[in-house]
Formats: structure tokens, C-alpha cells, sequence
């Protein structure tokens, strides 16, 4: 299992702050840093992932991969995303992960989009993204969009594409049209019960390889773990809001995102983060949390996992 690193920008960052803490967990031993795309709103770091990402490609260690995690399908035509996807590939040598979600409903209808059946409109984009990533002409007609070009990047290479889901009929897509999904909020329970058979069964019916399965959450290494998994529980209770993340809280029998962090000491946090390799997850993406110290030492402790 893969232990990469999550960097979550402030909005007071400089676009230097950003790139620098992308090199800094690079530097620690992180397989891929990943970087979100927040939809435009309120109180969201403002820069734009890929060419975040793209910058800093060139001062990160070439064998780490960088990630979006993730540009929103719905913000951005799939011919617009796979040319700007390429020029990322390019700058980065081939290391760029494109990770692409289709958001919530209320940040995507407060930007004016229907968000009418996601899945589908999700479906055609796949069908027009993955192809036009591989340089092959596209000609889509569909419900939800029409694309008709071709986008010619010469020497940049095809990233992978990860979907983030977490219900069955993204799952699919994920299995079927990608190369694996990214999932939040979900534990244990969730991941080996639901999410990894059910897109490992779809990755099989459409003959593709076994999908990435990669799992992200929040991680602190502390003396002090009820104290963090307050203030998690109030930081994200918004998450608690949202259908999808509560259903996924549900399936894996979790009564808050405070039970889905990994809280502890060194021992406890290792132990937990291994279980998750031993139910196959491909990936695990911890969100450090609390205090810079507390994230500088669990960063430490996740990296030397795969030292």
C-alpha cells in the first residue's frame, strides 16, 4: 500500500506556500502529494490545482507523483480539462494523477449548474475525457454534453484518472471508465464491505486491471485524542450534512466523521493505517491534521511506513 500525503491550502496561502509545502511532503517520502480543487467559494483557497501542481513538478523529487484531489467535472468541458491535464503531464514528466469528482448539489447549483443525475452527466464525461487524454479524435453527442475536437499534446503522456465515489452508480463508472477511485469519510468497514468489491467487480466486468482503490482521512498522531477528534467533529460538520458522506458514514457503521479519523499515538496509528492495507486498499492518503508540529510528526511516522 501506497502512503502518500494530502495538502490542504489555507486561503491566506501565497501560491509559494502552496508549492512549497507540496515539495515539503515530497521531500518527506510521500508517494504522491496530492492537491484539492475546491469549487469557487467562499473561504476556499482560490489556486488552480494543475498548474499548482505543474510548478511543482519542478522542484519535487522525480520519482513522487502529483495528484488532484480533485478537479470538478462540472466546472470545466472534458476537451478544456484534457489539454490542461496534458500540459500538467508535460510539465511534470509524466507524473500528474487527474482525480475528478462531480461535487456536491449545493455548491454545484450555487454556481449554476442543474447537477441533474450526476452519475450520467459524469458517465458522458468519462467517455469524452479518457479518449481525448489518449489523443484520439472525439465525436459525443449527448444528453449532457456535445464534444466534437481532438487535443494534440505531443510528448505528454496520458495521466491516470481516479475518480472520486462513493455510491454504487459511481463506483461503477469508476471501476468500468478509470483507473480507480479516491474515496472521503470512508472507513474500514465501508471500504472493505462496499466500495472495493463493488468497483473491483466493475473493473472486471468492462476487463480493465484491478482498480486503485485509495483512501483518504484525517490522521493525528497525539497525546491527546478525544481533544482532536472534537475539534474534528466541528471542523467538518459540514461534511456530516452532505447524503453521500453520511451514507458512507452508515454503511461503515460510523456515527460522525470524528469516528472515521485515525486518532492516537505512534502505535495506534500504524496499527489502524496497516488494516487498511490488509483489506486491500492500494492507497492511503492521510489529511494531517491539528497543530504544524502534530502534522509535521505524523507526516514523519505515515512516511517511514514505506521507507
Amino acid at each position: 500500500m501506497r502512503i502518500s500525503m494530502m495538502v490542504m491550502p489555507q486561503p491566506t496561502d501565497r501560491l509559494a506556500a502552496v508549492t512549497d509545502e507540496i515539495r515539503r511532503a515530497a521531500e518527506a517520502g510521500a508517494a504522491r502529494v496530492w492537491l484539492p480543487q475546491p469549487p469557487p467559494m467562499a473561504g476556499a483557497a482560490a489556486w488552480d490545482a494543475l498548474t499548482a501542481l505543474a510548478i511543482s513538478g519542478q522542484h519535487v523529487p522525480k520519482e513522487v507523483e502529483l495528484a488532484t484531489g480533485v478537479v470538478v467535472a462540472y466546472t470545466q468541458h472534458p476537451l478544456a480539462l484534457a489539454r490542461h491535464a496534458l500540459t500538467t503531464s508535460a510539465a511534470t514528466d509524466g507524473r500528474l494523477v487527474l482525480g475528478i469528482g462531480v461535487s456536491h448539489r449545493p455548491m454545484m447549483q450555487a454556481l449554476g449548474y442543474s447537477y441533474d443525475q450526476p452519475a450520467a452527466f459524469l458517465r458522458e464525461y468519462l467517455q469524452i475525457l479518457v479518449p481525448a487524454l489518449a489523443g484520439e479524435p472525439v465525436d459525443h453527442h449527448g444528453r449532457h454534453m456535445e464534444a466534437v475536437g481532438q487535443v494534440v499534446a505531443v510528448g505528454a503522456a496520458a495521466p491516470p484518472v481516479i475518480v472520486a465515489a462513493l455510491g454504487p452508480m459511481m463506483l461503477d463508472l469508476a471501476g468500468e471508465l478509470a483507473d480507480g477511485t479516491v474515496t472521503t469519510w470512508a472507513g474500514m468497514n465501508a471500504l472493505e464491505r462496499h466500495i472495493i468489491p463493488r468497483i473491483t467487480k466493475a473493473a472486471a466486468g468492462a476487463g480493465r486491471a484491478a482498480p486503485q482503490v485509495i483512501a483518504s482521512l484525517p490522521v493525528a498522531v497525539t497525546a491527546h485524542p478525544d481533544e482532536l477528534r472534537t475539534e474534528i467533529a466541528q471542523r467538518y460538520a459540514m461534511a456530516e450534512q452532505s447524503p453521500p458522506y453520511q451514507a458512507i458514514l452508515d454503511k461503515g457503521g460510523l456515527a460522525g466523521v470524528a469516528e472515521a479519523a485515525i486518532v492516537g499515538d505512534e502505535a495506534e496509528v500504524l496499527a489502524e493505517v496497516k488494516r487498511f492495507a490488509d483489506i486491500g486498499v492500494t492507497e492511503f492518503v492521510p489529511v494531517p491534521f491539528a497543530d504544524p508540529e502534530t502534522r509535521s510528526r505524523t507526516t514523519q511516522l505515515l512516511c517511514s511506513m514505506t521507507a
